[in-house]
């Protein structure tokens, strides 16, 4: 594979120190609900190393042996390091999940993340996710049960700027992490309400690395490696967090690593390699939750993996109709091998692209901020994020 002639660092990154975890490059997999399941993240690890983040999972799900909790929770054989993000209401669901999860007789975690940033209706309207640090009382209960059952295993906090321009509460939900002994803190720089509409606020990121004594680490419009590195040089942050922009090209983790090296970027995959990792990841998908659900599960990604390819309508339809891996590796033999990846697609946007919208929240939200009240046991009940 050929490479372009300029790299675009001189020297290597350091690591990311996360408690006694360090992770090399400081690259972070998002969390995303339906996406970063453990074949998805078996696939971006092929391709570089980093910390790659299971999909969030519900506390409670997982204390009252929830199914699909615990499927959510689940890891690869040569999983290393182990990571997931846990989405905690109250305070007992957080230590109890906590202490399930680090001491696991199979595949103990070695990194929780609390989920506080997600902007999804089904979370923000009972009070979870990025709507909870205003109630600062409730948010530091569960930080504090986190953090203090899991032992030497790491925790971070993932954030969101706030609710909205009104009501922002990052710097202050950071700082009380930080003071109850968090390794780290992930800020994705939009409000609840912006959802992923407008450029993420990288001054925000850089000035929340000016606020707190613990790592920060960026999120919001990583694309492509040249992102990570303009970010890290704009903000000062220890590490970044890459979400949609992974999305049908897992090999940006390649590019990262690279990039964080000083070293060339490689050449973008043509349509033939992209047709053999489409097949690999259908391939993963059926051999842990079997054909019907693998393959239904596929379709989202084969249109994130096909995206700027000239494949025509009909094919794409066919390959979101397969029953069968013998039907996807037939209609994928079809295709062009030596089309080349369109370098002006690079930067278009995947997944969510939601506008801004106005959060849903509990009556009476925002009329107390530290109100410790622990919230309705129907916030408890989502296992999965927006």
């Amino acid at each position: 594979m050929s490479i372009t002639a300029l790299p675009i660092a001189t020297t290597a990154a350091p690591p990311l120190a996360l408690g006694g975890l360090q992770v090399w490059p400081p690259v972070v997999l998002a969390p995303m609900a339906g996406v970063t399941n453990s074949s998805f993240r078996t696939l971006c690890r092929r391709y570089g190393d980093g910390l790659y983040v299971s999909e969030m999972v519900g506390a409670r799900g997982l204390v009252e042996g929830d199914r699909t909790s615990a499927l959510k929770a689940s890891f690869a054989p040569d999983e290393d390091p182990r990571s997931i993000q846990l989405y905690a209401i109250r305070p007992q669901d957080a230590a109890a999940a906590t202490e399930l999860l680090v001491n696991a007789d199979d595949q103990p975690v070695q990194h929780i993340d609390l989920n506080f940033g997600c902007p999804a209706p089904k979370v923000t309207r009972h009070g979870g996710g990025a709507a909870l640090p205003w109630h600062t009382g409730l948010y530091a209960s569960i930080v504090d049960a986190a953090v203090k059952n899991a032992g030497e295993v790491p925790v971070t906090v993932k954030l969101r700027l706030g609710i909205d321009d009104d009501h922002l509460t990052y710097l202050e939900a950071a700082r009380i992490a930080q003071d109850l002994g968090v390794a780290a803190v992930a800020l994705h720089a939009r409000t609840a309400e912006q959802r992923y509409g407008p450029p993420s606020d990288w001054t925000a990121i850089a000035g929340l690395v000016e606020h707190v004594d613990v790592p920060v680490l960026g999120n919001g419009d990583i694309w492509e490696a040249a992102d990570a590195l303009r970010m890290v040089d704009q903000t000062g942050c220890a590490g970044v967090v890459v979400g949609r922009g992974c999305l049908g090209r897992p090999w940006l983790f390649r590019d990262l690593q690279a990039a964080f090296a000083g070293r060339p970027i490689p050449e973008a995959p043509n349509l033939g390699q992209i047709a053999d990792l489409l097949l690999e990841h259908a391939q993963l998908l059926v051999a842990a939750v079997g054909a019907t659900t693998g393959l239904r599960e596929l379709r989202k990604h084969t249109s994130w993996y096909l995206q700027g390819f000239p494949v025509g309508k009909a094919l794409r339809r066919s390959l979101n109709q397969v029953s069968s891996l013998d039907e996807l590796q037939d209609l994928l033999s079809d295709v062009d091998r030596g089309v080349p990846f369109d370098e002006s697609l690079r930067r278009q946007p995947r997944g969510h692209t939601t506008r801004p919208k106005r959060v849903t929240l509990p009556a009476g939200w925002l009329e107390h901020r530290d109100d410790d009240t622990p919230l309705h046991a129907d916030a408890g009940t989502v296992i999965s994020g927006g």
